[in-house]
């Protein structure tokens, strides 16, 4: 008998002040999709392609970063 698959478990939302995140993230919001949002702020996007590569989050000030 096979086991359950468990998902991963969610992180903590704003737990680092920088992250770098790819293309693959887009569209970027924060708190991430992968972060637990119920001691968080709302969700905000953030047009991280029209700020040069880098967007800071007017809540928690997480700085954001575009890797390549």
């Amino acid at each position: 008998m096979k086991s359950p698959v468990r998902p991963e478990p969610k992180l903590s939302a704003n737990t680092s002040s920088h992250y770098e995140v790819t293309r693959a993230d887009l569209p970027l919001s924060c708190p991430l999709p992968d972060r637990i949002l119920w001691n968080s702020h709302p969700r905000v996007y953030l047009a991280i392609e029209d700020e040069g590569g880098e967007s800071i989050c007017p809540y928690c000030a997480a700085h954001f970063t575009l890797r390549g």
